[in-house]
């Protein structure tokens, strides 16, 4: 019944998604060649071939929604990841129109109309699902769609799940009772104990609930075991909360699957999916080869400077540790004179740091001597936007003084990071560095790395990032 009613829900929303995208569609075409906000006069192409358009434009959306999580129960999704997910998965389809319609050779779509129906697809379909969940948080206070539940286990694991429960109403949930052998017929927490596991069969009988929550320790797995047996004689749906749960680091957890073995990793990687780990590199080869070429006037005029201002090469290389712990060679231009003192291979670069030139202080400082690296990102060393890389000699060092220093490894380094646009850059706390850098690793999203992104030239400009 549970599943059915979310298949109907689910219908709903990609009914009202169809529609939200056809009116922002119609809206834009409106504004742009029908209303006096435009009186340019110009009519490239019709309504109908627009409306074509929309053979390609809602299944690409759809999928994107579906690939987003949008489609997944409201319960347990806060608003303001569903909205961030609603954002990311529109730029990706305007982008991939865009590149149909410019591959196609179809030059005559408006470029004004395609970035108002951008705006107004992810404004109004945020506009829906706020109001989809108004009604719904309206309709729980009324009683109506709410599921009731029953904790089996009264210790410490059943009275947080009840805590976080009780704190958020709009998840819909309403607590029946508890069931514990070692509390009888009394009140945990305002919330009632029913009974025992071994009239847990009577309990289900009596009352009328759509879950079981299994909060025993993992030592009591015949009395797991005994519960699941009778929920499905009562064709009850169960699920466990594990007592080791407080092991599992990160947003949330991450199950996987080896041959029908169950495995939970302790720690929630978003890059470790591999569509999320193609998005972003599909997303750092394309804006790597933007840059390079935007900047390329700059890149030949630093390389000609820094081989006039100083002797030895263009280009300095050095090892540093990437992703999964692999060595490669980073690439920089020069900044540093090349009888600088061996100390420096092991030592931080400081502000006046005597081994740079006055033209490497000025390229270290704006951080074009970092221009190089979208080289590195091409070849698939690096990430746009992740970690720093450290060079073996600190990793070494870290490792074993700074916990979970390691994880940082897990992605691709960056040549801009969380921790930089923060300002722990350089010789500063790496205690704090990794605290951002562990923060990013497990909270990444495309709209994440895009946010970083913009944040670099802010701290670029204004601190001398």
């Amino acid at each position: 019944m549970i599943k059915s009613n979310q298949r109907f829900f689910n219908f709903i929303l990609v009914l009202f998604d169809i529609v939200v995208v056809t009116i922002s569609l119609l809206l834009a075409w409106y504004i742009r060649f029908v209303s006096p906000f435009f009186d340019d006069g110009v009519r490239t192409m019709d309504l109908g071939a627009y409306l074509d358009l929309l053979f390609v434009i809602i299944p690409l959306y759809l999928i994107l929604f579906a690939a987003f999580g949008l489609y997944k129960p409201y319960r347990k999704q806060p608003f303001y990841k569903e909205c961030r997910e609603i954002i990311v998965s529109n730029i990706i389809g305007i982008t991939i129109v865009m590149a149909i319609l410019f591959t196609g050779k179809n030059i005559h779509f408006s470029r004004y109309m395609l970035g108002m129906f951008f705006a107004f697809s992810t404004i109004l379909m945020m506009i829906e699902r706020g109001l989809i969940r108004k009604i719904l948080r309206m309709a729980r206070e009324r009683g109506f769609n709410i599921k009731y539940i029953i904790i089996v286990g009264a210790g410490s694991i059943g009275q947080t799940f009840a805590t976080k429960i009780i704190g958020d109403r709009q998840l819909g949930y309403k607590i029946t009772g508890y069931v514990d052998d070692y509390y009888h017929k009394m009140e945990k927490n305002g919330i009632p104990i029913l009974g025992t596991t071994h009239e847990m069969n009577e309990i289900l009988e009596e009352y009328q609930v759509d879950e079981v929550i299994i909060a025993l320790p993992n030592t009591s797995y015949k009395r797991i075991d005994e519960v699941i047996d009778i929920c499905e004689y009562q064709g009850i749906k169960t699920q466990i909360i594990p007592d080791y749960f407080h092991l599992i680091q990160g947003t949330k957890a991450y199950f996987d699957e080896l041959d029908g073995i169950p495995l939970i990793n302790t720690r929630y990687i978003p890059l470790d999916q591999p569509f999320n780990n193609w998005i972003k590199r599909i997303a750092d080869i394309i804006l790597s080869l933007i840059i390079l070429i935007l900047v390329s006037p700059i890149m030949l005029v630093t390389a000609i400077l820094v081989k006039l201002t100083s002797p030895g090469p263009v280009i300095y290389k050095q090892i540093r540790v990437g992703m999964g712990r692999k060595e490669f060679w980073i690439y920089k231009f020069r900044s540093m004179r090349c009888n600088a003192s061996v100390p420096g291979d092991i030592g931080w670069t400081t502000e006046d740091d005597p081994r740079k030139t006055k033209f490497g202080s000025f390229i270290r400082k704006t951080s074009i001597d970092e221009l190089p690296q979208f080289f590195n990102v091409l070849k698939g060393d690096m990430s746009i936007v992740g970690p720093r890389p450290e060079r073996p000699h600190y990793v070494t060092q870290f490792q074993h003084e700074i916990p979970k220093y390691m994880i940082k490894h897990h992605v691709r380094p960056g040549i801009t990071g969380w921790a930089q646009v923060n300002g722990w850059r350089g010789d500063t706390s790496i205690h704090k560095r990794i605290q951002f850098d562990i923060e990013y690793i497990e909270k990444w999203t495309l709209w994440f790395d895009v946010k970083i992104f913009f944040m670099t030239f802010k701290a670029v400009f204004e601190s001398g990032y």
